[in-house]
């Protein structure tokens, strides 16, 4: 390999390198693998819950395990509807559920009797083939974080797509990854990691990974912030290519520090600020890379996209989202780390639209001259996705339906910090204490309506009617609940539909679509 020379193109030395230093340590890694699967022709597997992933798992274990065991209290075709009716004699190996926190009686047991307890994740790194295209196995890109997940992998999904991949975005979205890891048919995968799926993972070696942030959530699953935070990092251990993290997030930011990746591996800073050296940020209207990940030297400023031709990405006046820019730089870093044409990525890019329930609007009324949207953001479970929502829009612009399962959370920070953007408060759910304490403590001057949680069949009816009530020309009416969905609806998207419905009728009533 021809020395580092300055002013080399950073991404061809580093993949030179790559494939230098990583023989070894990928030789090794498959003859790990390939001493897992001979061993699993001789396993019983006890797979705990037949949700999507566990559905998956028994089908990709059917002809590779000797024996495959079902347990779920709930779904009748389940071949055990009790954990005490486990023979955990027969058991060699325990693939469990995100559903199932690590204090869980039967995870316990497992290892007090010393089995592997493996989550899907686990399994399909372990499950890997080889492609189609090279011959060995696909990549992986690893996306976590406590919100911008889903929108950073299907932007990543679609940039490496247009760049002539086959790029699935699987995992926590999409086809199980167990599926997607034994089809021949995929060159890389987009994979968005939650913390429940990570904390029973301990073997992958990402080709590219990042944290998008951490904040409090699911602090009750995993016994604490540091637990969760600890869950999250897996990620960036032995990561190979591109180990990107956020530079304005200060517990992301010290786990990268202290992260092992693989000798060679590029460590990117994404800031929604004026990037320093090793960083890609925003200056002059400009995605700007000053870490080498688009090709020049690292530290010198290299524009990339300008943010105005993220149309989808903006307010209808041209006002970016700023997470949503934050996803798009990480997304970016990836896919640039990956290695892929930059010119056919950022055309990507600017054509990425985000998926539904994340920050859509779903219905617009002309009313006194002026117009009133209405911003479906249903996918803003916890306060910090909330914020993010929250901060997107003018002061005193938004009227705000929030509440549902509060999940333990408080929302007094997120109040005080949002109150100027809040001009009136409508809350639904079960769990409406939390919420209406922390308007009590920190914006008592805020107008609230409560919907009685009773009437389940109308409740987004009735909360959008308040919320109208409360709306001028020139507002937003914004789902952004802060809180999970379950108490009142089959999941957030079903919430952000029954609430685009309920929309959708208002202006039909109210005014001009």
């Amino acid at each position: 390999m021809k020395p580092e020379q300055p002013g080399a193109n950073a991404a061809q030395v580093r993949g030179e390198r790559d494939d230098m230093m990583n023989d070894e340590n990928n030789a090794t890694e498959n003859e790990r693998e390939r001493d897992f699967n001979e061993r699993l022709g001789g396993m019983t597997v006890l797979v705990a819950g037949l949700g999507v992933s566990g559905r998956s798992i028994v089908e990709v274990l059917d002809h590779r395990a000797k024996r495959v065991i079902s347990v779920d209290e709930h779904k009748p075709q389940a071949d055990l509807h009790s954990f005490d009716d486990v023979d955990w004699n027969q058991i060699d190996l325990v693939m469990t559920s995100p559903v199932f926190n690590p204090r869980t009686p039967f995870i316990l047991e497992a290892q007090r009797r010393n089995i592997p307890v493996y989550s899907e994740v686990e399994l399909a790194w372990r499950l890997r083939v080889n492609t189609t295209r090279t011959g060995k196995p696909a990549p992986w890109i690893g996306i976590t974080g406590t919100n911008g997940k889903t929108s950073t992998t299907e932007m990543t999904s679609a940039m490496l797509s247009a760049c002539g991949l086959q790029a699935p975005a699987v995992g926590n979205i999409g086809k199980a990854v167990s599926h997607a890891a034994v089809d021949p048919a995929n060159d890389v995968l987009c994979v968005e990691l939650s913390s429940f799926q990570l904390h029973f993972t301990d073997s992958l070696a990402l080709e590219c990974a990042t944290i998008t942030n951490i904040a409090d959530d699911h602090l009750d699953w995993h016994g604490g912030i540091d637990n969760y935070a600890a869950d999250k990092s897996k990620v960036f251990h032995r990561v190979r290519k591109a180990l990107v993290y956020n530079a304005d997030d200060q517990r992301v930011s010290a786990l990268a520090k202290s992260a092992k990746p693989a000798a060679g591996c590029l460590t990117v800073g994404f800031t929604l600020h004026e990037p320093h050296s090793g960083q890609i940020g925003v200056a002059d209207g400009w995605i700007v890379d000053r870490s080498g990940v688009a090709g020049a030297p690292v530290g010198t400023a290299r524009r990339v996209v300008n943010i105005n031709d993220l149309k989808h990405l903006c307010e209808p006046d041209g006002t970016v989202y700023p997470h949503l820019l934050a996803d798009a730089m990480t997304a970016l870093a990836l896919v640039l780390g990956f290695g892929v044409d930059r010119e056919q990525a950022v055309r990507a890019l600017c054509d990425f639209a985000p998926g539904g329930h994340r920050i859509q609007t779903v219905a617009s009324a002309s009313v006194d001259g002026g117009t009133i949207r209405f911003v479906d953001d249903s996918k803003a479970t916890n306060a910090h996705a909330a914020h993010a929502s929250l901060s997107s829009f003018a002061p005193k612009s938004v009227v705000w339906i929030a509440g549902g399962l509060a999940k333990g959370a408080t929302f007094e920070h997120l109040i005080a910090d949002q109150k100027n953007t809040i001009k009136a408060a409508v809350i639904i759910g079960v769990d409406q204490q939390p919420m209406i304490d922390a308007f009590h403590a920190s914006a008592p001057d805020i107008p609230v309506t409560l919907i009685d949680p009773a009437d389940r069949d109308h409740v987004m009816d009735h909360a959008v009617e308040a919320a109208g009530a409360y709306a001028e020309p020139g507002n937003i009416v914004l789902m952004a609940p802060a809180c999970a969905s379950m108490d009142q609806f089959r999941s957030y998207a079903d919430r952000g539909d029954q609430f685009a419905a309920a929309a959708q009728r208002w202006v039909a009533a109210h005014g001009k679509h």
